[in-house]
């Protein structure tokens, strides 16, 4: 009765949220996408296709914790938070199902769906859309699934919110920068409109360069939200940026390490890479390559497999007790939109030419992808 329930309860909300959606989806793509088979939409750590042991756990009605993964051809997700989330669910008796949206938020909210009639106790989400996915948790949590909002910010004061402290990352990301350009022309990329990350990201750049502005020290000649964090169209935005200001640029704030990937390509075209500051994080493995080289000034680490295990074992405490309150580790957090959640905020690394050492100690990059290029004696922890 429960299950029956359920799917009708994520059935309507599918409904309400393809009436409210975006009209540049294509059929094609809710079409494809939306079609449930554990060929197509369930991604395993080898991302392509449900195994027949999660299938048959999720049959057998054990601690089955499914995970909607917004678009999983990036490359974090099946690197390092897929295996540590598995491992953490693994470890605590229970059994991993997935699947992936590929960027489709009306996907997200069917895949959520099949999750559930999969048998999944849990739902980690990693939202598209934090906004557009609501009314799909919103019935996951009134039909008894506990939701954990995953990396990304779901304000529904039901879900349990387990990420790194993004402000701070934002921060981070800005006094690596300033501490070089406290004056100057800067232009900032940000991540995708829908993601309440990129605003807080933002904050925490207000926090260290707002007084310059507002003093005139630092002049922000192009800001702009980049669709989907995409790295081409944010090397498109900057090159616009650039040639509008007849590259007198001294510092890019890059929300993220793809998209500086896309900043430095533009700053390559003009000659400018390794004389202007530019910033990032994840801790990406070709990003760290250009912390050493010098084309990037800072990826701001926060450990994936960290934040996959703290997600993976409140995934376990939830399938024993709904509440997420009483997950170990969690603290009070308001929302930009005042809603007060329950969270699990960890805490980030900045990673410069001064400390490469740390994820190399970590096992997270090993030397030759670090030292890619680098010339020797030129970086101590190139040699």
């Amino acid at each position: 009765m429960r299950a029956r329930n359920l799917v009708a309860a994520f059935a309507a909300a599918t409904l309400l949220l393809a009436a409210c959606g975006d009209d540049t989806t294509t059929d094609e793509a809710t079409t494809e996408d939306t079609t449930a088979t554990s060929e197509d939409t369930t991604a395993t750590s080898e991302g392509t296709e449900a195994t027949t042991e999660d299938t048959e756990a999720a049959a057998g009605g054990d601690c089955v914790v499914g995970v909607s993964w917004n678009n999983y051809q990036e490359e974090r997700w099946a690197k390092w938070d897929e295996p540590a989330l598995k491992a953490a669910i693994e470890a605590g008796g229970g059994s991993y199902i997935s699947n992936d949206a590929k960027s489709s938020a009306e996907t997200q909210a069917s895949n959520m769906e099949n999750l559930t009639a999969q048998g999944a106790n849990v739902l980690v989400v990693l939202a598209q859309d934090g906004v557009a996915v609501k009314p799909a948790v919103a019935a996951a949590i009134d039909a008894g699934v506990p939701v954990i909002a995953y990396d990304r910010l779901i304000e529904d004061e039901n879900a349990l919110y387990i990420t790194f402290d993004n402000v701070e990352v934002g921060r981070l990301e800005a006094q690596a920068v300033f501490d070089l350009v406290p004056e100057g022309k800067y232009i900032i990329i940000k991540g995708n409109a829908a993601d309440a990350n990129s605003d807080f990201l933002r904050d925490g750049y207000e926090d260290v360069i707002g007084d310059a502005v507002a003093s005139g020290a630092i002049e922000i000649i192009g800001e702009t939200y980049t669709d989907n964090w995409d790295p081409a169209i944010a090397q498109t935005q900057t090159e616009q940026f650039l040639t509008a200001a007849n590259n007198d640029v001294q510092a890019v704030l890059s929300e993220n390490d793809g998209m500086a990937g896309g900043v430095v390509a533009a700053l390559e075209a003009q000659g400018l890479a390794g004389e202007v500051p530019v910033s990032g994080q994840d801790g990406d493995q070709a990003a760290l390559n250009r912390v050493a080289l010098g084309t990037q000034t800072v990826s701001v680490w926060k450990d994936a497999r960290e934040l996959g295990t703290a997600a993976g074992e409140a995934a376990v405490q939830l399938c024993a007790d709904p509440d997420v309150t009483k997950v170990a580790g969690t603290a009070p957090f308001t929302t930009p939109g005042g809603v007060d959640v329950t969270s699990i905020l960890l805490t980030p690394i900045p990673i410069t030419q001064d400390n490469l050492d740390v994820v190399l100690d970590a096992g997270w990059i090993d030397d030759a992808t670090l030292c890619q290029g680098v010339e020797a004696g030129t970086v101590a922890a190139c040699g």
